[in-house]
């Protein structure tokens, strides 16, 4: 197959695309009649069980990237580029005992902003903000185009179009139903995602002849195979800081913690960490061996889909596109919610409108979540960048964010100004390694960088944090 060939019927695409969308959509109305409270609408009332819990979690994290970006891992780096990817999964595996201590130490708190602005101050608090704001954005942009190329690789629907109603089916469902809209769809899709991952990758196992397309790619693409091969091993490292600094300050995260039981938020982390640890390998170890099955790929961006059209046909590519439509929803509709959950509680009430009553600032809410769904329209309609570039973009921010929230949560000596100064200059150093040697080293130097700064304020620091403050006024 070559770039240029659909594997859907664009009949087909459609029908599948509408009848999800309406289907998630119904299912968000379904759920949405709980969301009657604020608590409700933002924190699904606190009281999500492992089951759901877990999959919410593991189905967030398997998101466009993980269908799309890993086989450009394994074209571009090989096997250590696909157990690059792998090293996503430790972050939820260590935010499973920090998830205990947010639930210990802020029982009613809203929003990963709240701990940064109580732990830290004000001017810690901003750059924050600015630091999660850019991030999200970063991550819902790359997921509304790999939606757009993807439906336009397997099925002729038009980039624009499909990204399009993508885009607007995921923010139809946030709208009505909020956190328990959310929850309760990833939990089917979590299970549709996981169903389909087996399906594909017991089909890719049955079409490819191991032996002879190992032979053939390790003369044509030897460097794959290298297990020292330094771009891979500096992408292993640099991959897995990313994943750290995208679980451990994102509000996607902090909002299960919250909504999650106290006595089972731990075991659903673990849980959503082991379910998702083999999804990248069992997605992109075919891109390995691309070259012995005379694929032509001269978009990047259209590996995944090319690679699979090429091994599976059109009933693979029928299963391939609900996998990738459900990860987007999965994905897209927890960014929405998380992220409009932190603008209405952080910026509005907290900086705006301090008196706000709980039914305005729900309102608020929808209001955000669908600008945020507009300006992510926008800024994807032109198409920008290829997804790696687009993703790994935001790795300086949120590597420079990491032990700012690992030290604050547990060390009392870690203090504003280790904060701020961490996460400024670590974002400064990283976002020029970025540019100046490469995107698969710039959330590894900005992290590395965040640590020294950090511990060496606290070194200096003769303060120590009253942690009962945590739980003082924090949702006020």
């Amino acid at each position: 197959m070559n770039q240029g060939e659909t594997i859907l019927n664009p009949g087909l695409g459609w029908t599948l695309l509408i009848t999800f969308g309406v289907m998630w959509v119904g299912l968000g109305l379904y759920w949405g009649r709980k969301s009657k409270s604020l608590e409700g609408f933002m924190l699904a009332g606190r009281n999500v069980g492992i089951a759901f819990g877990s999959a919410t979690a593991m189905a967030t994290w398997v998101t466009s990237n993980t269908i799309m970006v890993v086989p450009q891992f394994g074209l571009k780096m090989g096997v250590w580029g696909l157990l690059a990817f792998t090293t996503a999964s430790f972050g939820l595996f260590l935010f499973a005992p920090m998830a205990s201590r947010i639930r210990y130490l802020m029982p009613r708190g809203f929003t990963s902003g709240d701990f940064i602005r109580l732990r830290y101050g004000k001017v810690a608090w901003s750059v924050f903000l600015g630091i999660s704001f850019f991030y999200s954005m970063a991550w819902l942009v790359s997921m509304a185009m790999a939606g757009g190329i993807v439906l336009e690789a397997l099925a002729g629907i038009h980039y624009k179009y499909g990204m399009s109603l993508i885009l607007l089916v995921c923010v139809l469902y946030t709208l009505v139903g909020g956190l328990y809209a959310v929850i309760g769809t990833d939990f089917i899709q979590s299970i549709i995602i996981l169903i389909g991952i087996i399906v594909v990758a017991v089909a890719a196992l049955s079409r490819i002849d191991l032996g002879a397309a190992y032979d053939v790619s390790v003369q044509t693409q030897p460097a794959l195979f290298n297990a020292l091969l330094p771009i891979a091993l500096l992408s292993l490292f640099n991959n897995m800081f990313f994943g750290f600094g995208e679980v451990f300050h994102n509000n996607v995260w902090w909002s299960r913690a919250f909504a999650i039981r106290k006595k089972v938020v731990s075991k659903a982390f673990l849980l959503a960490g082991l379910l998702w640890l083999p999804i990248p390998l069992a997605v992109g170890f075919s891109a390995l061996f691309s070259n012995s099955l005379g694929i032509n790929i001269t978009d990047i961006d259209m590996a995944g889909p090319l690679i699979a059209g090429e091994l599976l046909g059109s009933a693979g590519a029928v299963v391939l596109f609900i996998v990738i439509f459900c990860s987007l929803g999965s994905s897209i509709d927890s960014l929405l919610a998380a992220t409009s959950d932190l603008l209405a509680e952080d910026v509005y009430k907290k900086m705006i409108n301090p008196k706000v009553d709980d039914q305005r600032l729900r309102k608020v809410s929808t209001y955000i979540i669908v600008g945020l769904g507009v300006l992510t329209w926008l800024i994807c309609l032109p198409r920008v960048g290829s997804l790696m570039a687009v993703l790994f973009f935001a790795g300086p921010f949120v590597g420079s964010a990491v032990w700012p929230v690992v030290t604050g949560l547990y060390w009392s000596r870690s203090n504003e100004t280790g904060a701020v100064l961490s996460m400024v200059i670590g974002s400064s150093v990283g976002l020029y390694a970025y540019f100046a040697y490469g995107w698969y080293t710039a959330s590894l130097i900005a992290t590395i960088v965040s640590m020294l700064i950090t511990f060496t304020a606290m070194g200096l620091s003769k303060t120590k944090f009253q942690w009962n403050l945590l739980s003082e006024g924090e949702s006020a």
